[in-house]
C-alpha cells in the first residue's frame, strides 16, 4: 500500500512540474486580425530613399515578416511625374500583392463636384483594367466622403456601385504621413535625426492605433471585426515595415490579407454620420452613440508635433537642443 501511495505521489508531483497540455492552455486572441494597405502610389520622394529604393526596402521588409498580401491604392494621375513608377507598381504585384483605385489625381470630394469626382474614378479604373492583382475597391482620397454633404455623398456611393466599386475603407489610422513630411522637413532645416527614436515613434503609433480601433470597434459592434491599417508609400514604411509587423505580432495581432479583410461584414455597413472624413471604425462608433474621443489621439498634428521635437530632433517646445 505504502509502495502504491508514493507511486501516485510521485506521479503527481511530474504531473505539477510537466508543462501543461496544449489544449488547457489559454486560446491566444485570433479575434486581433488586421490587413496592411498604402496609399498615394506613386508618391513622391521622400527624406532618405530614392523612388526604386523605397519600392525594393518595402517590398523586401513585406517578405522578410511574412506578410503576404498588402494592397496599395493607386493614382494613375500622377504615373507621368514619377519616371520609373509603372515597373515599380509591376514590382509590387510581381511579390504578390494587390492594387486598387484611389482616384486618377486624389481630389478632395468635399470642393468637388460629384460628376467630376466619378470621371475621376473612371480615369483611374480605365488604367487599372485588365493589369494584374486589380481589386475592385476604391478608397476616398483624404478619407473624405463628402463631409457634412450627403447628397453629394449618396450620390457618390450610388456612383460607386454602379461600377461594380466597393469601398476600401480604414479602421487603423495613425497618420504616418504626418511622420513623413516631419521627416523630411527636419532634413531640409537641417536638423540631426534620430532615426531610432523616429522608428519607435513610428511603430509605437501604429500598435497603439491599432488597440485604440480594436477596443473601439468592440465597444461599437460587440465583436472584433477585421482591421485595416492606413499606410503610405514613404520611406518609412520602406525602412521599418518589418519591425511593425513584429510589434504587432508581438502585441497578439494576426496579420490577414486584404481579401479577407474585406471580407468582413463591415464592409457592408454605411454609417449615416454627419461627417465621413476618418476611419470607419470612428463612423460607426459616432453613429451607435459612443461618446468621442473616436479616433486615436496621435492624428492631431499637435500630439506628433510634440513627440516629434522631443523624441526624434531632442528639441524642447522652444526649439532648443534638450
Amino acid at each position: 500500500m505504502r509502495r502504491i501511495i508514493l507511486g501516485l505521489w510521485l506521479l503527481l508531483l511530474a504531473a505539477c512540474a510537466a508543462p501543461p497540455s496544449p489544449a488547457l492552455l489559454p486560446a491566444a486572441d485570433s479575434s486581433k486580425q488586421i490587413a496592411l494597405t498604402f496609399d498615394d502610389i506613386p508618391r513622391a520622394p521622400g527624406a532618405f530613399l530614392s523612388e526604386d529604393e523605397r519600392t525594393q526596402r518595402l517590398i523586401a521588409g513585406l517578405e522578410r515578416a511574412g506578410v503576404e498580401q498588402a494592397v496599395f491604392f493607386l493614382n494613375p494621375g500622377h504615373i507621368a511625374e514619377r519616371p520609373g513608377a509603372v515597373a515599380r507598381i509591376d514590382d509590387y504585384v510581381a511579390a504578390g500583392h494587390v492594387i486598387a483605385n484611389h482616384s486618377n489625381t486624389h481630389p478632395h470630394l468635399n470642393v468637388t463636384d460629384a460628376d467630376a469626382y466619378l470621371a475621376d474614378i473612371d480615369a483611374a479604373a480605365a488604367w487599372l483594367g485588365g493589369r494584374e492583382g486589380n481589386r475592385p475597391w476604391f478608397r476616398f482620397p483624404y478619407l473624405d466622403e463628402g463631409q457634412a454633404d450627403k447628397v453629394k455623398r449618396d450620390a457618390v456611393r450610388a456612383g460607386l456601385d454602379a461600377r461594380g466599386l466597393s469601398n476600401g475603407y480604414v479602421t487603423v489610422d495613425a497618420s504616418d504621413w504626418w511622420l513623413e513630411q516631419a521627416a523630411i522637413d527636419a532634413r531640409a532645416a537641417g536638423h540631426e535625426i534620430d532615426m531610432e527614436g523616429l522608428r519607435d515613434l513610428y511603430v509605437e503609433s501604429h500598435v497603439e492605433a491599432a488597440d485604440f480601433n480594436d477596443a473601439l470597434a468592440r465597444k461599437a459592434l460587440g465583436r472584433a471585426p477585421a482591421q485595416v491599417m492606413l499606410l503610405h508609400e514613404t520611406d518609412l514604411a520602406a525602412l521599418w515595415i518589418a519591425d511593425l509587423v513584429e510589434a504587432l505580432r508581438a502585441d497578439g495581432w494576426t496579420i490577414i490579407t486584404a481579401d479577407e479583410a474585406y471580407a468582413d461584414p463591415i464592409a457592408r455597413l454605411r454609417p449615416d454620420t454627419p461627417s465621413a472624413q476618418g476611419t470607419l471604425t470612428e463612423a460607426i462608433a459616432w453613429e451607435r452613440g459612443l461618446p468621442a474621443p473616436r479616433w486615436y489621439e496621435r492624428n492631431d498634428p499637435r500630439i506628433y508635433a510634440r513627440l516629434f521635437r522631443e523624441r526624434v530632433l531632442h528639441l524642447d517646445p522652444e526649439g532648443d537642443p534638450e
